[in-house]
């Protein structure tokens, strides 16, 4: 008969106490190689989010049967990356390094997304892990390390424009922040009209004129493009009058709207549009309201309760400057002088402040700015990535007091 095993430290223990034993940085090592085989899922994951585990562990514990053990362990060792660049840590940041290159290649998408979202944006991670995340074949996973990650070359945009893993993979590449010109121009040249239509609509994308034209020749068959086209930051004359053959209604009021076309240009986009529309409903006159007029208009909405953000929108959209203002004022419980005043300031910030303080959202502001400000679009303040105000309450606040102060004060703002 062989002799009876001496029982480990950890087995006469409920699982109440093995999960604080293996939360216990100064547990002893071979306590937590014992727990990092425990039967019970909390336990194990109590080890892989202890601070002291590493080494030969990392490789016990990435081969856990429960995917939820093995992404508490991913996020934890992507969130160590950064921390372990001293020389006497290089075994401990290797074997890390090793662990990670093989849990991001798990077959839970649930593992590989704890990863890629901890290092989207992280400038010191190895490379060869990046590129594996970005050619995921999860976009949930891929998605953000493409448009985030600093680690990522222009050549590995290339390659995943050429060869992308799904279509979602060239759509997440054209709407990467400071795209360069030679990536774009591959993009506008894949056939993907969805990655054509994103690239179109990302601002910050660096189109070369030439691809830019031709864009514009092939939007008439791609609606999807025509609006990002007339938002473009900059459009060349050439561009401009091209687009002005191409595009109607909505757009072609958008366009017209632009501070930088070319004035023979504005006047035939205006003969084109004609006269708008009144709030009413009724053909406009050829002279536009007073601002008192527009005033009554506004508190004539207003106490029917049709002063919403569509009539404002709309107003904007027909170029009606003076109802816009008085629609706005008396959104905000401001006199008409201080949105009056924002516009010839052309204060990006005072009206976006003025909308805030009406209780409207950032869909309000950006016609706004344009229609009241003639701010050109890389001048005009968008909203967040999740469609939120880009300036504090403070700042808002502090931009209504500065424009309704500045009347009463400087005798040239009254």
């Amino acid at each position: 008969m062989s002799p009876a095993q001496p029982p480990s430290e950890t087995s006469m223990l409920d699982e109440a106490e093995r999960v604080r034993l293996a939360a216990n940085n100064a547990a002893s090592p071979s306590a937590l190689h014992s727990l990092a085989s425990d039967p019970a899922v909390t336990v194990r994951a109590t080890v892989a989010m202890n601070a002291a585990v590493g080494g030969s562990l990392f490789a016990v514990l990435a081969n856990d049967p429960d995917d939820r053990v093995r992404a508490l362990l991913g996020r934890r060792l992507a969130n160590l990356l950064p921390t372990l660049s001293a020389e006497d840590r290089a075994q401990l940041r290797d074997h890390a390094i090793d662990t990670l290159l093989a849990l991001v290649n798990d077959e839970a998408v649930r593992v590989r997304l704890a990863i890629a979202d901890v290092v989207k944006d992280m400038p010191d991670v190895p490379h060869a892990l990046i590129q594996r995340l970005a050619r995921d074949m999860s976009i949930a996973v891929a998605e953000p390390v493409i448009r985030l990650s600093p680690v990522l070359t222009d050549q590995d945009l290339m390659l995943l424009v050429a060869s992308p893993p799904s279509a979602a993979s060239v759509i997440a590449v054209a709407r990467r922040p400071g795209l360069a010109t030679l990536v774009a121009t591959a993009i506008a040249e894949c056939g993907n009209n969805e990655a054509i239509a994103a690239l179109l609509g990302n601002r910050s994308a660096a189109i070369c004129e030439q691809t830019l034209d031709r864009l514009i020749g092939a939007a008439a068959e791609h609606a999807q493009w025509q609006a990002n086209l007339v938002r473009r930051p900059r459009l060349s004359p050439h561009a401009a009058k091209a687009l002005a053959e191409i595009v109607t209604g909505q757009v072609l009021q958008e366009l017209s709207e632009r501070a930088d076309l070319p004035v023979d240009l504005a006047e035939n986009l205006a003969r084109r549009i004609g006269p708008g529309v009144t709030a009413q409903g009724n053909a406009a006159q050829h002279d536009p309201p007073t601002l008192e007029q527009a005033t009554s208009t506004a508190h004539h909405l207003a106490k029917s309760g049709l002063l919403t953000e569509d009539t404002l929108i709309a107003a904007a959209r027909r170029g009606e400057a003076r109802l816009c203002t008085a629609l706005l004022a008396a959104s905000a419980g401001v006199p008409a002088e201080v949105v009056d005043r924002a516009a010839r300031l052309r204060s990006a910030k005072g009206l976006v402040s003025l909308v805030w303080r009406a209780g409207f959202s950032m869909r309000v502001a950006g016609p706004l700015q344009t229609v009241l400000a003639r701010l050109p679009p890389d001048s005009v303040l968008h909203p967040t990535e999740h469609g939120d105000f880009p300036l504090g309450a403070e700042e808002m606040r502090w931009q209504v007091e500065f424009l309704t102060r500045i009347g009463r004060e400087t005798p040239g703002f009254a």
